[in-house]
């Protein structure tokens, strides 16, 4: 399977699996950013899963900053709405996809 069908298919499997948990959220309590952070921390095991998060979602702006312009990947700011909107599931995959479309990439990946 060529890397780029891969990098969409992450991309699909990254946005249907959080906004799956997302939706059922939004039912019960609307757009509520206090609940949502209440819940995000109300224990220890979901607060490091929120600060890995949240970690992850900035080294990933600074690997597609870095990388980004290294290869001249255009549209550099789809992945970080990406991210945003969804999270790191669709922000990284979206941005390895980006890379490989690229007609100039750094270097051609070995057969």
């Amino acid at each position: 399977m060529p890397p780029k069908i891969l990098y969409l298919g992450l991309c699909v499997l990254g946005t249907v699996l959080p906004y799956s948990q997302f939706i059922n959220f939004l039912r019960q309590h609307g757009l509520n950013p206090r609940q949502f952070v209440d819940q995000l921390f109300a224990n220890p095991i979901s607060g490091f899963f929120g600060m890995d998060v949240i970690v992850s979602s900035l080294v990933l702006w600074v690997f597609v900053a870095i990388e980004g312009r290294r290869c001249g990947v255009k549209r550099l700011w789809a992945p970080v709405v990406a991210n945003l909107a969804v999270g790191v599931s669709l922000g990284l995959p979206l941005f390895l996809y980006l890379r490989e479309v690229h007609p100039q990439r750094a270097t051609k990946p070995d057969a």
